[in-house]
């Protein structure tokens, strides 16, 4: 026996009400894939537009490409929630979700995030970049690479250092190699009973003899501290950054033999020791 002898179904009356269906959500299907195609190539392009401003305007790369797909997510996410709607499915439950599933997660990733958000700082503002030398967070480096979450820095003494991007955009920066120039600062010490006048030109003649010292400005010696053992001279002269440290234990060197030279003491620390007798009875 067949099922349609069993249940009798009115053919007619259930065409008539399908047609009536299609004709009632016809239109809606029509607009949400109308709306989804006009929708994808209108993110497609937008998508364009923001990668040439991003290079346009030296945004760094990894920072580009990270704003590129958050902003094509959450246009996807607009967009398939903007065609559900069209479609008649209540969204409001399906927002709530979302927002409930955003929060949770954000709570769990509470510490990438603030990594996240000061690695989009720095990527911005650029307060260093790749191959400039920093000091942050007690060490002394290269940036070798910048990401969203972290920076790498190579120490000189070719150590790897990790840093969380969120402290280090929280913290005080040394940018060491930003400026093309920079002060070579060194403390030379003259014993008491030695010229001033003598041993600032003797330094000064040393200076001179280096071409890598740049002219201008001028270098000088000044007595900067009348110390316990020892009349202290500080040296001053500008150098270009890539010459900062050869410059300074060079010349650090070369001022020492040239004061033994003329006789310029370099003093000890010295103390003076009383001895006081005391008589019994």
């Amino acid at each position: 026996m067949l099922l349609l002898d069993i249940i009798p179904i009115d053919l007619e009356k259930f065409n008539d009400q399908f047609v009536a269906y299609l004709f009632s959500v016809g239109p809606n299907i029509l607009l949400g894939i109308t709306t989804l195609l006009a929708g994808y190539y209108l993110i497609r392009f937008l998508t364009r537009i923001l990668k040439k401003s991003f290079a346009k305007y030296n945004v760094e790369p990894s920072l580009a490409t990270f704003l590129s797909s958050l902003i094509r997510v959450l246009l996807y996410v607009m967009l398939i929630i903007t065609v559900a709607s069209t479609l008649g499915v209540q969204t409001a439950s399906f927002v709530a979700v979302l927002a409930a599933g955003g929060l949770a997660v954000g709570l769990a990733l509470q510490g990438s995030l603030s990594n996240f958000a000061g690695g989009v700082l720095i990527l911005l503002f650029k307060p260093f970049r790749v191959e400039e030398i920093i000091d942050a967070q007690g060490f002394l480096g290269v940036v070798e690479k910048i990401e969203i979450l972290q920076t790498t820095l190579r120490t000189f003494d070719n150590r790897v250092i990790i840093m969380p991007n969120g402290a280090l955009a929280n913290s005080n920066i040394t940018n060491i190699s930003r400026k093309d120039t920079r002060r070579v600062e060194l403390e030379v010490g003259i014993a008491y009973s030695s010229s001033v006048k003598q041993a600032r030109q003797v330094i000064l003649d040393v200076l001179k003899q280096d071409a890598r010292i740049l002219p201008d400005p001028e270098p000088e010696v000044l007595l900067s501290n009348l110390g316990d053992s020892s009349l202290d001279l500080k040296v001053r002269c500008w150098v270009k950054a890539d010459d900062f440290w050869p410059v300074f234990w060079e010349n650090l060197e070369a001022i020492k033999e040239a004061l033994d030279d003329n006789g310029i003491t370099i003093p000890f620390p010295q103390r003076d020791v009383h001895l006081i007798q005391v008589k019994e009875g």
